[in-house]
């Protein structure tokens, strides 16, 4: 899995070869969202933003009459304002969109994907028992269903989880001994997986270290 410098390389690399086809083509179109990916995942969010509405203007002209593009499109301008601190435009956006894809069945990937992308919003500002009854009740069990415990959206919601029940203020003692045990095997998945360099691990084993920590904190004696 290309990610950092190399995966920036490749998207640009991607919007060069395909830039020439009529803006119609799905070619191009899919060149624009690579290229706008590439940019978020290398941390440059300002960049990518212009190009995702760019990409959702393209949908809504010529794909209209289809929903997932629209969907797909609409998510990662929602993801993009969440990475740039817009948390409340994009939590009115990634609610409308999990609405839509969870009309469909919420065991579907689409409906995963849009669901964790939502929970990542709800983390960052605080809605702590929405996130959790979110994940723990609705996503990871459809995750580990459809895509398998192993999978990197499964093991991301996991990490979820866990923040959560270590952020959260009001958390008990239990809630952070299950965040410290979920994050135990979501470290160990991640190691196996991806190797201990790898971006995924590295946030992994901060989140083991962060709930570690915090029992340490509030329960000396466990």
């Amino acid at each position: 899995e290309f990610h950092g410098p190399v995966f920036l390389a490749l998207g640009w690399a991607c919007w060069r070869t395909y830039v020439s086809p009529s803006e119609t083509g799905e070619s191009r179109c899919n060149a624009m969202m690579v290229l706008g990916n590439a940019l978020r995942l290398g941390e440059r969010a300002s960049e990518a933003l212009p190009v995702f509405e760019a990409h959702l203007a393209l949908v809504r002209r010529h794909y209209s009459g289809e929903e997932e593009p629209l969907l797909g499109a609409q998510g990662n301008v929602a993801s993009c304002l969440d990475d740039l601190g817009r948390e409340a435009e994009a939590l009115v956006l990634q609610r409308e969109i999990y609405a839509r894809w969870a009309a469909r069945g919420i065991s579907q990937k689409h409906t995963i994907l849009s669901g964790y992308n939502l929970a990542v919003t709800l983390l960052k500002v605080g809605f702590w028992d929405e996130c959790k009854t979110s994940v723990r009740d609705q996503l990871l069990p459809a995750a580990r269903q459809t895509l398998g415990s192993d999978d990197d959206v499964t093991l991301a919601l996991s990490r979820i989880l866990a923040d959560a029940l270590a952020g959260d203020p009001e958390s008990t003692r239990d809630d952070l001994l299950e965040a410290e045990t979920i994050m135990q095997d979501t470290t160990q998945r991640r190691r196996r997986i991806f190797g201990r360099a790898h971006p995924h691990t590295l946030r992994a084993e901060t989140s083991l270290s962060l709930a570690r920590a915090k029992l340490a904190w509030a329960y000396p004696s466990v």
